[in-house]
């Protein structure tokens, strides 16, 4: 199968989709985590994930552009801390060749002439 060409650069995104309220977790996510940190899987389990409307997913932190955002992440790189153990939801993302934060992103940074512009969510 070829290898698909992306459209976009994680490297130049604040991290839009780690800011989704419901990063679920499975079974096998929180296990990984666990191994990663040397937790039993319930340690884990309480440690990093909450029940959300009868879904396991992962707990918050705060942040200066979304309110909160996934707690794997650092704020000041914007990068995952755990991205060789990140869920399986975060490792099937985007599931096209596109990102549409990605489309929206670059659209603002052209037409506000600034490429560090953040759109802020409030």
């Amino acid at each position: 199968m070829p290898e698909k060409k992306l459209s976009y650069d994680c490297n130049q995104c604040p991290a839009y989709c780690c800011s989704y309220k419901r990063i679920s977790v499975s079974p096998v996510d929180i296990f990984r985590l666990a191994r990663h940190f040397g937790l039993s899987v319930e340690s884990a389990r309480r440690r990093f994930t909450k029940t959300k409307e009868g879904e396991q997913v992962l707990r918050h932190q705060k942040d200066k552009y979304f309110g909160t955002i996934c707690r794997f992440l650092d704020s000041e790189t914007r990068r995952c801390t755990v991205y060789t153990v990140r869920p399986g939801v975060c490792r099937e993302y985007p599931e096209e060749n596109d990102c549409g934060y990605y489309t929206f992103l670059s659209w603002e940074r052209e037409h506000q002439e600034d490429p560090g512009f953040v759109p802020l969510t409030d």
